[in-house]
């Protein structure tokens, strides 16, 4: 990895003349390194801006136990399969490392320590201006946002919550069980990070295990007799919404038992319909098991805190040790782009891929949905087509190009 001397220049040094403004690419996740090789594959100076010390710094600050819910061969990143040593299902670890294996095989242009705190039209109307840490004031010639769909993580106002006198945590700063080694532990929200969760801490030997769920999930086998629930979300990627919904009910019945009893009914909305509402599949990891022997309990959603308990919608007070809240991130783009009018009402960019908004072209994002084709897949193919609607806009525009 390069330095390159556009972000430690100062801010009072003259503006590059339009033809020598790299591409910047915000953010050194698989998306925003994916995005800068397929941008160098093309000719296209990229230079990533990351605000940690190392890529991948969100992958590092993840759970112990996690594995990618895609396969190996279909999680791989433009110009570098990931190794078949790995597995079928990724670690944690392993992501890091193909990550950073992945920035030094591309010899990708990358500064570590830099955040952007705002990106605007530059002056002169031909490209655009990034403030960032250190009063740098960065001129390029597009813009790349992959700052992550797990940005800053969201943990509810629940009211009366700072009385509460036992451990309140987001997932975020969860890392294994060791810390609820014979512990009463709330995990609150049953998407696959809090069912993933819960099922490592009862199999981490904690006391007891309660699932707090405000609406039912779809879950999933990760896996049929081979068959990836990966390769059915390809599958079913394009197809109408309605009829994704009628032919996943009666696989899910075959494929997933009943768990009402338990307190975790079928959901009555249609799978596809949750997806497009923002609401993946749980994928079955030992969540099922777990429930059905009673191991994970589940129990109505959290409403607040009442005397120190955790009040629950149905009425129910419980005074666990400990609650960890997997409720989820926001984007945290407002301060970034906000402004420009590419967001939409939930904080999520307007378009992302190879399109750009209405009123801001050369501005692209990558990384901020969650399809159930997988979130590496669709990097993947998003990077590709953010390099292509550069390079081809470049090209009309004649900027320097690096040598293919």
């Amino acid at each position: 990895m390069a330095d390159s001397p556009d972000p430690t220049a100062s801010a009072t040094a003259p503006a590059p003349a339009p033809q020598d403004r790299p591409v910047y690419v915000i953010g050194g996740g698989p998306g925003g390194l994916a995005a800068a090789y397929a941008l160098r594959a093309r000719g296209v100076r990229a230079v990533v801006l990351e605000k940690s010390d190392r890529v991948g710094a969100s992958w590092r600050g993840h759970y112990d136990r996690l594995h990618l819910h895609t396969t190996r061969r279909l999680s791989g990143l433009p110009g570098l399969p990931m190794p078949r040593a790995f597995g079928r299902w990724v670690s944690r670890d392993n992501v890091v490392r193909y990550l950073e294996k992945y920035a030094e095989h591309h010899e990708l242009e990358i500064v570590t320590g830099v955040e952007v705190s705002r990106v605007e039209r530059s002056a002169d109307g031909g490209g655009w201006l990034l403030h960032a840490t250190g009063g740098r004031e960065l001129a390029g010639s597009a813009v790349v946002v992959a700052t992550g769909y797990n940005h800053t993580p969201r943990l509810p106002e629940w009211p009366g919550r700072e009385a509460y006198r036992g451990e309140l945590l987001h997932a975020g700063e969860y890392r294994n069980p060791a810390p609820y080694v014979g512990r009463d532990v709330l995990v609150v929200g049953v998407g696959n990070t809090g069912a993933e969760i819960a099922v490592d801490l009862v199999e981490g030997g904690a006391a007891r295990v309660r699932l707090s769920v405000r609406t039912a999930p779809h879950i999933v086998r990760r896996s049929t007799a081979g068959w990836a629930a990966q390769f059915t979300g390809i599958a079913c990627r394009r197809l109408p919404v309605g009829l994704v919904d009628r032919m996943a009910r009666p696989l899910a019945r075959i494929s997933v038992p009943d768990l009402s009893a338990q307190g975790l009914p079928r959901p009555a909305t249609g799978l596809y319909s949750r997806v497009t509402e923002g609401a993946i599949p749980v994928q079955d990891v030992g969540l099922v098991d777990a429930v059905r022997k009673g191991r994970v309990e589940i129990v109505s959603a959290v409403d607040g805190f009442e005397d120190g308990k955790v009040a629950l919608a149905n009425g129910d007070r419980v005074d666990p040790d400990a609650v960890i809240a997997a409720t989820g991130y926001r984007r945290a783009l407002e301060d970034v782009v906000g402004h420009l009018g590419v967001l939409d009402g939930r904080g999520r960019p307007v378009v992302h891929g190879a399109r750009t908004p209405k009123d801001a072209p050369g501005l692209y994002f990558t990384g901020f949905t969650n399809p159930i084709s997988g979130m590496f897949r669709e990097l993947a193919l998003d990077a590709e087509k953010i390099a292509k609607a550069v390079a081809r806009d470049a090209d009309r525009r004649l900027p320097s190009r690096l040598p293919r």
